[in-house]
């Protein structure tokens, strides 16, 4: 890995404010999700804060960027206000989807965030499409595809990677190698381990960067964008990082031992950036203090807005859904027209089911 040097002092600091933002938000979801106030699946991404913001502020607001389930922080990093991500995994009204998506469907098309995926690997052809949409509009549009290091054994992944360097699609496919598919280790889920070089075959050259590491992560990033956007085709970067919780909040974490975590802690992303920037004198302990303060306070901040925020009308179900009509013959889970109409009878008028 390449010893970068720092940015603009702004920028190193707004940097680890959205560190210490994401790694308090996550906290915070944790403790509501013990709560009972988060439904659903709850999994958090705290270690890997650096991926995030590194890659993040390498993309222009132009770009497009998708991701899995693992969203919360990509979301926060691209702009949106935290208040209407833990709203959303409040399920509540004012949430980003408006409590329609939860913890694992974040979407933010102002920001051009396209989504987290519950299918694993399932993001892998969108992004694509996303790459040959900028291509057909012949504009500079990129788009970064964040997934895990189990995704790239899905066959979503060597069918996404031969066409996006068929067809020559401004796409950096980042995978986030954090050791587990789940609660598998990497060597025993992937023959290759070097997880960079799994794209050549498919004509898609490999980069690595310190996933840990904000800086590297964000020059690695802004050079494959670079190679995607100006050279018009794909690449794959693997990001070497790890998650310091499970892979869910309901994971009892047997795979790996209490030693193994506590040795990646040693490189917690945010305390070895925050360390630095006191080091080369961009802020000193007492900023860094005030910096943590103020992340913890708007976490609790976003808490208090998603308690507040109204649970949607039961009738509000209907709402976005395509077809709720006498135009497609079959039958609902759920029919609002009356007792005589029963599961399995004819409802479309023309004897179909």
């Amino acid at each position: 890995m390449a010893d970068h040097p720092l940015p603009e002092p702004d920028v190193a600091r707004e940097w680890f404010e959205a560190m210490l933002l994401i790694r308090h938000f996550e906290e915070r979801a944790g403790e509501q999700y013990a709560r009972a106030k988060v439904g659903g699946f709850l999994h958090l991404a705290i270690g890997e804060e650096a991926s995030m913001v590194g890659t993040v502020r390498a993309m222009r607001d132009t770009d497009y960027l998708i991701s899995t389930y693992r969203s919360h922080g990509q979301t926060i990093a691209r702009g949106t206000p935290p208040g209407k991500v833990m709203a959303e995994l409040f399920g509540r009204v004012d949430g980003l989807c408006h409590g329609r998506g939860g913890s694992m469907h974040m979407f933010d098309l102002p920001r051009r965030f396209m989504g987290g995926y519950g299918i694993v690997g399932g993001n892998l052809p969108i992004a694509a499409g996303f790459g040959l949409a900028a291509d057909y509009l012949g504009n500079e549009d990129a788009t970064v595809c964040q997934f895990g290091d189990g995704a790239s054994n899905q066959g979503t992944f060597g069918e996404t990677m031969n066409l996006a360097a068929l067809w020559s699609l401004p796409v950096v496919f980042m995978v986030t190698n954090n050791r587990f598919g789940m609660g598998t280790a990497l060597e025993r889920h992937s023959a290759v381990t070097d997880l960079q070089v799994k794209g050549e075959g498919y004509g898609v050259p490999g980069m690595e960067c310190d996933g840990m590491d904000v800086v590297d992560t964000f020059h690695v990033t802004t050079e494959a964008l670079r190679i995607a956007r100006e050279e018009r085709r794909p690449v794959l970067v693997e990001a070497m990082t790890y998650r310091f919780r499970g892979h869910s909040m309901a994971d009892p974490e047997e795979y790996r031992t209490k030693d193994e975590v506590e040795e990646w802690r040693k490189r917690d992303p945010i305390i070895t950036f925050g360390d630095r920037l006191v080091a080369e004198g961009v802020i000193t302990e007492d900023e860094r203090a005030e910096l943590d303060a103020t992340a913890q306070q708007a976490a609790d901040d976003a808490v208090a807005f998603a308690d507040a925020s109204p649970v949607p009308e039961p009738g509000s179900l209907y709402d976005d859904v395509y077809v709720l009509g006498g135009q497609v013959h079959g039958w609902y889970s759920v029919d609002e027209r009356g007792a005589g109409v029963r599961r399995g009878e004819d409802i479309g008028g023309e004897g179909h089911r």
